[in-house]
């Protein structure tokens, strides 16, 4: 079992806005143990080897095929990573979990396949089953032997899934329940032994059940055509008359939001590291494209804007990176600091709910970051690009689902408010006193700061003045709307950028500080330069989102005031970008590959 190098009590969930941690309190990737590594290394070795070499055969659909490959995996013990060890599982951490996934991620069709098994199909089971139910199904999940699925969505409800019409009746004897409805979207649907399947009993208890293909009046339909990632299998499943034992309730009855939430708040946060190794993957084939390719007689590797692009997709992953496992680190921390008191679920339930924000953070700021990467690599492969020949395009395609599924990223934009709201209004996060703290600062007006001293200082002020601009429009916009809030979607979405960019801003920093203290500055310069562009332009982001917030807030004199305020916390040094963008490509072009990783 990979043990967690931390001994830092984890920071709370959401609290990244109110305080700052010391760069030595963060996780990095630079903290990973030997065994960490040794696991991201196992699984990247098995995609390369085993996967890479069938992907024609996968992306047509070859029978049996992604099936094998996920038994494969199974026998390396790359599908067992969340079950604990006494129902045949490997028990690792949540930092190994996160390394598994991301290096499991350089092909999508295998990565979602992985995912929908180990993740959503077998931890509903691991954190809700009852010992039965365990002992059941865990030892041959973790194998592969049975491959697991989930099934939320259903045809007229996607991210609404309380709104469910499968319906689930107790039989006359009180020993089946008889469930009847459609799933739709269902990934692994096609060859997968257990489903993770969601109905509500008469109607109304919202619950989960354990459901297994061989069970009567289970039926998976066909596969649907998608656009992207055409190596996994996604169908429809049809519930006729459904026989499932009433053993096979999973958690409580009417418990099954629950269930759904928080198994989509981890899923959420894997799907954050999935983009992370998947956007590794393209960066390095963009890189090597760039020296094989040649016009106007050099390489186009030595054009400037072809270096400006290397630069930003390893900048931008970058940030995600450095979110990535520093929430790991805090759920890590959590989990073992809840593991030695309590109701292990409900402990467990605790962790998943006190990251949410975090985990929607992490799935939204890595899809759109993926979503760029892929772009611009399919732009320097040029018309190569777009030819199913050369993987940039599959990887174009494949990419565009992550926005969508696990909740859309506008059901996330709207959940990091909400909860952020909801911890806000419970106290467990002091954002309403640092809010009217902020404004008696305001009305005290500039006050003579010092000048920053140690690496990214000026960036460290830039940071805290970026969190002190999301307190300013998020006041004002409680203030005005109350328990309104909810119903003005456009403002929540420009709060939820600004708390996304604050998190990944820091994050980097954060990172970046802690590995120069450790090997000094000359010898993490890429990493200086990264962090100081990608602060540089979120910064910018962050002031826009935050006056697009607050005109949609104030009028008249108010509006002028507040605008004025945002300025004196958005005045910064201007930076050269474009220097620290081709310092950076550089150090890509060196080794071909992203150039932040820890070995």
């Amino acid at each position: 079992m990979a043990t967690a190098t931390i001994t830092k009590p984890a920071a709370k969930g959401g609290s990244f806005l109110l305080e700052t941690p010391q760069p030595e309190e963060v996780f990095t990737p630079a903290d990973l143990t030997d065994d960490q590594k040794l696991i991201g290394q196992t699984a990247e070795e098995f995609v390369v080897k085993e996967v890479l070499p069938l992907v024609k055969e996968l992306e047509n659909k070859k029978p049996g095929l992604m099936p094998e490959l996920v038994k494969k995996a199974g026998e390396l013990g790359l599908l067992s990573a969340g079950i604990p060890e006494q129902y045949g599982g490997a028990g690792l951490d949540k930092i190994a979990t996160t390394v598994l996934t991301e290096k499991l991620s350089i092909y999508g069709g295998f990565a979602v396949t992985h995912g929908a098994h180990a993740g959503i199909g077998t931890l509903p089971i691991v954190y809700f089953g009852n010992e039965e139910q365990k002992k059941k199904y865990l030892p041959k999940l973790a194998t592969g032997e049975w491959i697991g699925a989930y099934c939320l969505s259903e045809p007229q409800a996607g991210s609404d899934s309380q709104n469910s019409l499968t319906r689930a009746e107790l039989n006359a004897e009180g020993t089946h329940y008889i469930l009847n409805g459609q799933k739709m979207w269902i990934t692994n649907g096609g060859f997968a032994d257990i489903y993770i399947v969601f109905a509500k009993i008469n109607g109304e208890k919202f619950t989960a059940f354990i459901v297994e293909r061989s069970f009567p009046g289970f039926k998976p339909g066909n596969e649907e055509h998608k656009m992207g990632i055409h190596g996994s299998s996604t169908t429809p499943i049809f519930l006729e008359n459904c026989k499932v034992p009433k053993e096979n309730v999973l958690h409580e009855i009417g418990r099954g939001h629950i269930v759904a939430f928080n198994i989509l708040n981890a899923g959420r946060f894997t799907l954050g590291a999935s983009c992370v190794g998947g956007s590794k993957n393209v960066l390095q084939n963009a890189s090597r494209y760039a020296k094989e390719r040649k016009a106007f007689g050099k390489q186009i590797g030595d054009f400037g804007l072809m270096k400006e692009k290397l630069a930003e997709m390893a900048i931008q992953i970058f940030g995600v990176e450095s979110m990535v496992y520093r929430s790991a680190g805090n759920i890590e921390s959590a989990m073992v600091a809840a593991s030695g008191s309590g109701d292990k679920i409900q402990n467990t339930m605790k962790v998943l709910e006190e990251y949410a924000i975090e985990s929607s953070i992490a799935k939204v700021y890595g899809s759109e970051m993926l979503d760029y990467v892929v772009d611009e690599g399919v732009q320097m492969f040029g018309g190569y690009g777009f030819h199913e020949d050369y993987p940039v395009c599959r990887a174009y395609r494949d990419s565009r689902i992550n926005r969508i599924f696990e909740g859309t990223n506008e059901i996330n934009r709207m959940l990091i408010i909400q909860m952020l709201m909801k911890r806000a209004m419970g106290g467990q996060l002091a954002l309403i006193p640092a809010a009217m703290k902020l404004a008696d600062e305001i009305l005290a007006g500039p006050s003579f700061e010092e000048a920053p001293e140690g690496v990214l200082a000026e960036e460290a002020r830039v940071v805290a003045n970026a969190k002190k601009m999301f307190l300013q429009a998020a006041g004002g916009a409680v203030q005005k709307f109350r328990d309104k809030l909810a119903e003005e979607q456009e403002l929540i979405g420009a709060l939820s950028n600004v708390v996304m960019e604050v998190y990944a801003m820091e994050s980097a920093m954060l990172r970046t500080q802690k590995a120069a203290a450790a090997k000094g500055e000359a010898a993490t310069q890429t990493m200086i330069d990264a962090a100081r562009v990608l602060i540089a332009d979120a910064a910018e982001r962050v002031e826009h989102e935050a006056k697009r917030a607050i005109a949609a807030v104030h009028e008249g004199d108010m509006l002028t005031t507040q605008m004025a305020v945002l300025k004196r916390f958005g005045k910064r040094a201007p930076v050269d970008t474009i220097a620290l963008r081709r310092r950076v490509a550089l150090a890509v072009q060196a080794q071909d590959r992203y150039p932040f990783e820890s070995r």
